[in-house]
């Protein structure tokens, strides 16, 4: 027997030994209100809406959904009509089996859809890590859908294209990492523990709501579909581009996209404030969502103007430090 059929054989046996159980996505569905899901070209999309005035839409980062923003959505719901939505791959979404559906083009196009669906014109668009970089890709394309952006220590421009990994192509593989590993509950603790400043806040509590939303049919091809190689119609977003009024907010112990990195990438956007957030990490909404919406509010309400620039104050990163970070991000 060649090595190969060993190979798959062996991830077979320890796929069946130590799964975690991914719910039916049709029991998801019975359990949800049936207004939260939005019918987009056959794909059904999970949104949480409410409040009433002008559009705030809550774009999540990689491995999180709409949950994720539920404290700051509390906070603005009073004056703000918030939009929260699970993108393809995640929460209560639908997994579709189109790889190219979880293209960052795709997604943004996803957003559109809601949009549309809700009757939609423009939106105050927040997006967080993989959600951010989501987001400036749509605003680059679509400025006249936009009419604010907060980047929430977001993920760079290429970070999409950096987390496809040629060894995703092998399906056994795919399946037998993240049904064996990465939808442990023991993983997902690491995960946010890595995320978060104060590990206190990662509650077992919440480690179990993030795997709930994370362990449904077709995890695996979702995986798959984000980290496979393929084209993005937006492969590059140059930051450069955009041209919509944007606010950088970025907790100022994120270990996973340091300040000096957000801040160089943050220069590049011409009419844009960097603003930092003492004390928290890669997760301000969840460490701290009153300064988040606290923040959320000056911009949509003033406008760039009620910030002071903190880009000054910083140092840019050394090559060596730029080189770790490239490699991190091609490893998780």
């Amino acid at each position: 027997m060649s090595a190969t059929p060993k190979l798959l054989i062996l991830l077979a046996s320890l796929s069946l030994a130590a799964c975690v159980s991914l719910t039916p996505y049709e029991q998801v569905v019975a359990e949800l209100p049936a207004e939260r899901l939005a019918d987009l070209d056959g794909q059904r999309v999970y949104f949480e809406d409410r409040g009433a005035g002008e559009a705030v839409l809550l774009v999540h980062g990689f491995g999180a959904s709409a949950y994720s923003w539920r404290d700051v959505a509390a906070e603005l719901e009073s004056d703000y009509r918030v939009i929260a939505v699970d993108l393809s791959g995640f929460g209560f979404t639908e997994r579709p089996h189109d790889f190219t559906a979880y293209t960052r083009h795709a997604q943004g196009e996803l957003l559109i859809g809601l949009m549309d669906h809700l009757d939609i014109e423009r939106v105050h668009l927040v997006g967080h890590s993989y959600g951010g970089a989501v987001g400036a890709a749509l605003a680059v394309r679509s400025p006249e859908r936009i009419q604010t952006l907060t980047l929430l220590n977001a993920a760079g421009p290429i970070y999409t294209q950096l987390r496809r990994n040629p060894l995703a192509s092998i399906g056994p593989l795919t399946y037998a990492f993240v049904r064996t590993k990465s939808l442990r509950r023991g993983n997902i603790e690491r995960a946010l523990k890595r995320s978060f400043f104060d590990d206190d806040l990662a509650t077992a509590e919440l480690v179990a709501e993030y795997q709930r939303r994370l362990a449904i049919e077709g995890a695996a091809r979702a995986f798959r579909g984000l980290t496979i190689p393929m084209d993005d119609p937006q492969k590059r977003v140059e930051l450069s581009q955009l041209q919509v009024p944007t606010l950088a907010l970025w907790g100022t112990e994120d270990i996973l996209i340091p300040v000096a990195f957000a801040r160089q990438e943050a220069s590049a956007i011409e009419s844009s404030r960097f603003v930092l957030i003492e004390g928290a990490g890669h997760v301000p909404m969840e460490e701290r969502p009153s300064e988040v919406a606290s923040s959320l509010r000056r911009f949509f309400e003033y406008g760039l103007n009620a910030f002071e620039d903190d880009l000054e104050a910083l140092e840019p990163p050394t090559d060596e430090a730029r080189a770790k970070l490239l490699r991190r991000a091609r490893a998780d």
